[in-house]
């Protein structure tokens, strides 16, 4: 059991760790980064950064690049209701709306009553 289980985990490993090692970081999207200028190490003379000579994103351009991050997912997209194209006024409940078209007016169902006398006689 447990050799078959380092058979069946052993290309897993080789492919996470080819993966690893052969990730480029060219093809990654260019981003504003961070401030560094062109600092390098004084030891060994390596840039001191992922992405030397890059500035930090501030002022109008980190706002405006915040503010349409993600306005394709987050932004609503409504179904229009057929129905209420015609509405011209909504007044409020249990009153009709004023629609666009003929005047309707809906009567009451009941136009007169019948008095009933509830006093024993």
């Amino acid at each position: 059991m447990k050799t078959s289980l380092i058979i069946w985990a052993s290309p897993f490993v080789v492919g996470l760790v080819a993966s690893l090692a052969l990730a480029n970081p060219n093809m990654l999207p260019k981003h504003p980064g961070y401030p560094t200028g062109k600092s390098v190490d004084p030891v060994k003379g390596q840039p001191l950064a992922n992405d030397p000579g890059q500035t930090n994103a501030s002022g109008e351009k980190a706002l405006v690049g915040s503010a349409v991050f993600d306005d394709v997912r987050s932004s609503q997209h409504l179904s229009i209701n057929q129905n209420d194209q015609r509405v011209l006024e909504k007044p409020g409940a249990g009153i009709l709306p004023k629609v666009q078209g003929p005047n309707i007016k809906i009567e009451p169902p009941v136009k007169e009553a019948t008095k009933i006398n509830a006093s024993p006689e």
